[in-house]
């Protein structure tokens, strides 16, 4: 029955800009009203004078905060202020409310499918295993791109190898040889790069 639901908590404004919450007999900050609304709290705000709902008011500035929080990341773009106020006695102003409160429960349906499969696909370790997903393809990638380093070091192992194929193959065409150890270090490079980039799309696949 709609007698039985829970009826939201009462928080009360009074003029020194304190707010009382009447549940707990406490006052309350902005912040404390934030993590309430994360939480899932209902509460109304109310003018502890005149007795006006300003519930909207009050959520409006908890988004001030937020997004004037030194350090936070913000979530409204200016492009969108900008285009948000120019709908403000627009033709098309009476539907913004219900287009956007639409278009937010749209995304938090599917954002909650998203964490749902994720969580699934990871055994319940979903960021960790991301986190440790995007590591590993960096890893690889690096991998990759050293394979064709031209610094000493790199170079210094190839030389060897051709050396070493010299040798195995007798010095009476010490010029041939080692151009054909070259070609041969080229192809087993390619060859390494082949399959780090199968390995780097498997990973992509699997993610």
């Amino acid at each position: 029955m709609a007698s039985d639901e829970k009826q939201p908590t009462v928080i009360k404004k009074y003029a020194n800009r304190r707010l009382y919450h009447t549940g707990t007999s406490t006052y309350v900050t902005l912040e404390d009203l934030g993590r309430m609304v994360r939480e899932g709290e209902d509460f109304a705000v109310t003018d502890a004078k005149t007795g006006e709902d300003i519930t909207r008011s009050v959520l409006t500035q908890i988004i001030f905060e937020q997004e004037n929080k030194e350090g936070a990341q913000t979530m409204l773009p200016i492009a969108f202020l900008r285009q948000l106020i120019r709908l403000y006695g627009d033709s098309m102003q009476a539907v913004v409310p219900a287009y956007l409160e639409f278009s937010m429960e749209s995304f938090l349906r599917e954002q909650a499918k998203l964490r749902e499969q994720v969580t699934t696909a990871f055994g319940g370790k979903a960021f960790g295993s991301l986190e440790e997903q995007v590591r590993a393809n960096m890893s690889l990638f690096s991998d990759a791109m050293r394979m064709f380093s031209p610094f000493p070091g790199v170079r210094a192992e190839a030389m060897k190898r051709h050396v070493d194929a010299a040798g195995e193959g007798g010095a009476t065409t010490g010029v041939g040889k080692p151009a054909e150890g070259s070609a041969r270090e080229l192809d087993d490079l390619k060859a390494q790069m082949a399959e780090m980039q199968a390995k780097l799309r498997e990973i992509t696949d699997k993610g």
